[in-house]
C-alpha cells in the first residue's frame, strides 16, 4: 500500500500528524507567554552582554557590512568580478580559492586534475595574488579570506600585495578565516595534524596582533559546522567552544587576553528557520560575552564582544526550482539582519548548480540592498528582543551550547574531543536526523519532497572549462624559470629549521612568498617537520 504522506498528498499539513518542532527538531509550544525567567538580561544594545547588538544604535549608525563571496578560474577573472560587484555597491572583498589552493596544492600538482578554478579562484603564488587585486587599493577596502590550512600563507602573500602597493600594515583592514579546528569537524579540509596545525593559528594571529592592528587573524566558523548537518544549538556550542580553545593557546603563547580578543570574529549560518536563527544569533552574543568576562577575565569591554559575519544557507539551495532559492535566501537574510549581523553575504539562486553566475550574483546583492534600504528593518535594534518566543528560543540555546561547551571540557578540550570523534558523532547523527524528518514528510523542502514539478528547470549556468588548468601550469613553470630557485630553496630550508624549534613562523613565510615561493611548495615544507593528518576511523 502506498503510504499517505504526513503532509498529504500535495505537501498540505494534517495537523493530526504534524509535530511542531524548529529544524533543529525542538518542540515548540503553541503559545508564549509572559514569565519571570524569559527575560534573563535586560541590558541594552551596546552593553553587556550584547544580547541585543554590539552597538548601542546598530543599523541606525552603520549598516552591516555587505560582503559577497566571489572567486573562480584565474585570478584575472575573479578581479574582473570584484570590480563589478564594487561598482554595483558592495562594501567589502571575500575571496573564494579553489579546491587545491585549500589543500595547499599547486594548480600542476597531480591532485590537482579537475579542480583548478572550479570551486574558486587558483592561488598559486604572489604572481597570482597581485593579479588578483590588480588596480584594487587595499588601502581602501576589507577583504575577507576564507582559507585554513594554508591560511598564514594567503595571509603573507596578502600583505606582500599591500608592501608593492606601498599601504602600511596599519591600514590592511579583513578578516583570515584561519579556523582550523572546524576543518577536523565539519569540512574536511586539512593538511597537517591538530596540535602543530594550531600553531600556524596562533603564529598568525600573534603576527596580525602586533603587526596588523585592523585586521582579524580568525574568523571562528559555525557555518561549515552548520552546512554538514548540526543543529543549531550544535552550530553554536562547538563554535564557541573552538573560539575557547583558540583564546587558551593565544594566553598560553603569551598573550594578554585583552591584547588580541578585541580582533576575534566569529561566523554564523542562517538557515531557514526564521525564529531560531536569530534567536541564535541573540544567544551567541551573549554567551561568549559571559565566556570572555567570566572565564578568562577579560577587562576590555570589546574583547566580550561577538562580531560576527553570517552567509546564507548554501545546503538549504535546491537544484530543483532553482528560482525558490531567492525566496530561501531573502528569509535567511533577514533572519541574519534582525539578529545583529556585522556582515552578509547572501547566496546566489544558482549555487546548487554551480558558482554565481555576474547576474546571480548581482541579484543576491540587490536582494541584501532591499531590505537595508526598502524594508525599514534598521530603524530599531533588536526589533525581536522581548517577543516571549524568541527570548525563550535565546535562553534554550544558550543552555544547550553551554552543555556541549562543559561536556568538552570534560573530554579535555577541543583537540581531545577531535581525536575521540565526539563533535563529528553529533553532527552526523544530526544529520541522519534532519534527512529522516525530510524523507518521513515531517519537514518540507519545497520542490524536494512537497510540490514537486515535472521536469527540471533549465537556468544559465557559469562554466568553467579545464584550460584554467592549462594556463595555470603555464603561469607557474614561467614563473619558476624567472624567479632566483637558488633562493627559494634557501628560503624553503629557513622555515623547515623554524618549524623544527619555536620561532613565530610569520617571518619565514613572508620572505619565502615575496621571493615567489608557491603555496605548495610552502606547505610541502611544513608537512616536512609537521607531517600529513590522516583522519582515524571513529
Amino acid at each position: 500500500m502506498k503510504r499517505k504522506p504526513a503532509f498529504g498528498v500535495e505537501g498540505g499539513p494534517r495537523g493530526e500528524k504534524r509535530r511542531f518542532t524548529t529544524i533543529s527538531g525542538d518542540e515548540i509550544a503553541s503559545l508564549y507567554s509572559a514569565r519571570s525567567e524569559e527575560i534573563t538580561d535586560s541590558s541594552g544594545p551596546g552593553e553587556f552582554p550584547f544580547t541585543r547588538g554590539i552597538h548601542p544604535g546598530m543599523y541606525r549608525e552603520r549598516l552591516w557590512t555587505m560582503r559577497q563571496f566571489s572567486g573562480f578560474g584565474s585570478a584575472h577573472q575573479t578581479n574582473q568580478r570584484f570590480k563589478f560587484l564594487l561598482a554595483q555597491g558592495q562594501q567589502g572583498l571575500s575571496v573564494a580559492f579553489d579546491l587545491p589552493t585549500l589543500m595547499g596544492l599547486d594548480s600542476d600538482h597531480p591532485l590537482a586534475a579537475g579542480e583548478v578554478g572550479k570551486c574558486g579562484v587558483a592561488i598559486d603564488s604572489l604572481r597570482d595574488m597581485e593579479d588578483l587585486f590588480r588596480d584594487i587599493s587595499l588601502a581602501e577596502i576589507s577583504t575577507s579570506m576564507t582559507i585554513n590550512s594554508p591560511a598564514a600563507v594567503l595571509l603573507a602573500m596578502y600583505v606582500a600585495v599591500a608592501e608593492k602597493q606601498g599601504v602600511s600594515r596599519d591600514n590592511l583592514r579583513g578578516t583570515l578565516q584561519n579556523d582550523i579546528l572546524k576543518e577536523y569537524i565539519a569540512q574536511k579540509e586539512w593538511i597537517y595534524p591538530p596540535r602543530p596545525a594550531m600553531r600556524l593559528v596562533v603564529d598568525s594571529i600573534r603576527f596580525c596582533t602586533r603587526e596588523l592592528p585592523l585586521y582579524n587573524g580568525i574568523s571562528i566558523s559555525g557555518y561549515h559546522i552548520r552546512e554538514a548537518g548540526s543543529t543549531a544549538a550544535q552550530e553554536l556550542g562547538f563554535t564557541l567552544r573552538n573560539g575557547i580553545e583558540y583564546v587558551q593557546w593565544l594566553i598560553d603563547s603569551g598573550l594578554d587576553v585583552d591584547d588580541f580578543a578585541p580582533r576575534l570574529s566569529f561566523f554564523f549560518n542562517a538557515h531557514s528557520d526564521f525564529f531560531e536563527e536569530i534567536s541564535k544569533f541573540r544567544a551567541a552574543r551573549r554567551l561568549w560575552a559571559r565566556l570572555m568576562k567570566e572565564r578568562f577575565g577579560a577587562l576590555d569591554t570589546r574583547s566580550m564582544k561577538c562580531r560576527f559575519h553570517t552567509q546564507t544557507a548554501g545546503c538549504s539551495l535546491t537544484a530543483q526550482q532553482p528560482h525558490n532559492n531567492i525566496v530561501r535566501t531573502t528569509i535567511q537574510a533577514l533572519a541574519g539582519v534582525l539578529g545583529g549581523a556585522n556582515s552578509l553575504h547572501t547566496n546566489s539562486y544558482d549555487e546548487a548548480l554551480a558558482l554565481p553566475t555576474a547576474e546571480s550574483a548581482l541579484l543576491a546583492l540587490r536582494t541584501q540592498q532591499v531590505i537595508a534600504y526598502e524594508s525599514e528593518v534598521t530603524n530599531t535594534v533588536d526589533p525581536l528582543g522581548g517577543s516571549y518566543f524568541v527570548e525563550s528560543l535565546t535562553n534554550r540555546l544558550e543552555e544547550k551550547a553551554l552543555e556541549y561547551i562543559e561536556k568538552i571540557d570534560l573530554l579535555g578540550g577541543m583537540i581531545p574531543a577531535i581525536e575521540q570523534g565526539f563533535p563529528q558523532r553529533e553532527i552526523g547523527e544530526a544529520s541522519y536526523a534532519y534527512q529522516e524528518a525530510l524523507e518521513k514528510q515531517e519537514k518540507i523542502v519545497v520542490g524536494v519532497n512537497a510540490y514537486v514539478a515535472d521536469g527540471v528547470e533549465s537556468i544559465p549556468t557559469l562554466k568553467i572549462g579545464n584550460d584554467i588548468r592549462e594556463k595555470q601550469q603555464a603561469k607557474l613553470s614561467q614563473l619558476r624559470n624567472e624567479r632566483d630557485s637558488g633562493l627559494v630553496k634557501q628560503r624553503l630550508a629557513t622555515l623547515r629549521s623554524s618549524a623544527q624549534g619555536n620561532a613565530n613562523l610569520m617571518p619565514p613565510i613572508l620572505d619565502a612568498v615575496r621571493d615567489y615561493a608557491t603555496v605548495g611548495e610552502i606547505s610541502d615544507a611544513l608537512k616536512d617537520v609537521f607531517g600529513a593528518y590522516v583522519e582515524p576511523n571513529f
